[in-house]
């Protein structure tokens, strides 16, 4: 979980769903409300599970040590084929519309000669 959050593309997603969050939650009273309640129950959940949990994972400890090796791998086997992994949401939309725009300019020649 700790690499995928480190990828450059989820991280910067995770920035901008988290901005977006923060936003809504300051416009809009009503929903702060609302926002704050489920943040509250989340974090309740959260902690009633982690002390439910915490001795079944001790006993899982090295299939989970196991399973995570093998999803590291593959993730950086995922890195290799899909460089688009590295890049930040911003700059993903930055070169994608420089791509439609460069598209767009060859088409207009195109069609004007």
């Amino acid at each position: 979980v700790k690499e995928v959050a480190n990828l450059s593309l989820v991280g910067s997603a995770c920035d901008v769903v988290s901005a977006a969050y923060a936003s809504t939650k300051e416009s809009h009273p009503c929903l702060r409300c609302v926002c704050e309640a489920a943040e509250k129950g989340v974090q309740s959940v959260t902690e009633a599970t982690a002390s439910c949990v915490q001795p079944v994972l001790a006993t899982l400890e090295p299939h989970v040590a196991a399973a995570s090796e093998y999803a590291s791998k593959g993730l950086d086997k995922l890195g290799e084929k899909l460089p688009l992994l590295q890049k930040p949401v911003e700059q993903i939309l930055s070169d994608t519309k420089e791509l439609v725009s460069h598209r767009m300019a060859e088409v207009k020649e195109a069609v004007s000669s």
